[in-house]
């Protein structure tokens, strides 16, 4: 199933389901209570949200050997993590906001992980029942910052620096998904998921062994090679096999 985030006409958030025909509005949330309505809105007349809110979001850096030599960066004996703050998340057709601060800002596409209940120390084995499902990200990051403060929260951490979407979907094997990121058309990252040093499941743990996760917190993957500079007037597009399309302009700060 493919759970999406939007706005109503009245201003209101809800979420609802995809179907053939449309969207099918939900009461509740499918963290809680999740109910369909007789409301069915046709995708024209949706404005999509991230597809959730998260409380925090847990990023997995060099993750990806490729990607590790082309930043020429020793591959890690365990998962390196970092946080975005809720505030970076942005939806789809949302703009990315580039920050006055920095000078090289870079794309990065990657498979997220949505958690769906409390989740404490779990076991790799048991994670895939404490994950509701996965979304497309692109881990916005402001290269030379990263470079200059020496850790990334700032260099990952701006408003815009995290759009997720389009869609959650709840029934689906993360291993062997193609992951790609085209900018204005051309494609910039072609990778696939089964190529991740740490996989889902060990990740999970990893990260649950740290910090207690929430429903709706996210967790990024890591990124294939061929991230590269984004400017203000392109179009970022990062798509993840079943999943679908993210798509984002870029701004500079007005």
């Amino acid at each position: 199933m493919k759970i999406v985030r939007i706005r109503l006409d009245d201003g209101e958030i809800a979420y609802g389901a995809v179907e053939p025909e449309g969207i099918r509005v939900h009461q509740g949330t499918p963290f809680v209570a999740w109910e369909p309505t007789e409301t069915l809105l046709p995708f024209a007349e949706t404005q999509l949200l991230a597809p959730v809110f998260p409380t925090k979001v847990v990023g997995v850096g060099r993750n990806y050997l490729d990607h590790a030599a082309e930043r020429d960066a020793e591959v890690p004996d365990e998962p390196v993590i970092f946080l975005k703050p809720s505030t970076a998340v942005i939806g789809p057709g949302q703009p990315i906001v580039l920050p006055t601060q920095a000078e090289t800002v870079h794309h990065e596409a990657e498979l997220a992980i949505v958690v769906g209940k409390v989740s404490r120390r779990v076991k790799a084995e048991s994670a895939s029942a404490h994950i509701i499902g996965y979304t497309a990200a692109n881990d916005v990051s402001a290269r030379d910052l990263q470079a200059k403060d020496g850790q990334w929260t700032r260099a990952k951490g701006f408003d815009s620096f995290c759009p997720l979407g389009p869609a959650l979907e709840t029934e689906l094997d993360p291993i062997g998904l193609s992951i790609t990121c085209a900018v204005n058309g051309e494609l910039k990252q072609d990778g696939n998921t089964e190529d991740m040093v740490f996989g889902v499941a060990e990740i999970f743990e990893f990260v649950t062994r740290v910090m207690t996760l929430l429903p709706g917190d996210v967790i990024l993957t890591g990124t294939p090679a061929g991230v590269g500079p984004i400017v203000a007037g392109d179009l970022v597009d990062v798509s993840i096999e079943r999943i679908g399309s993210l798509t984002n302009p870029v701004v500079d700060r007005s």
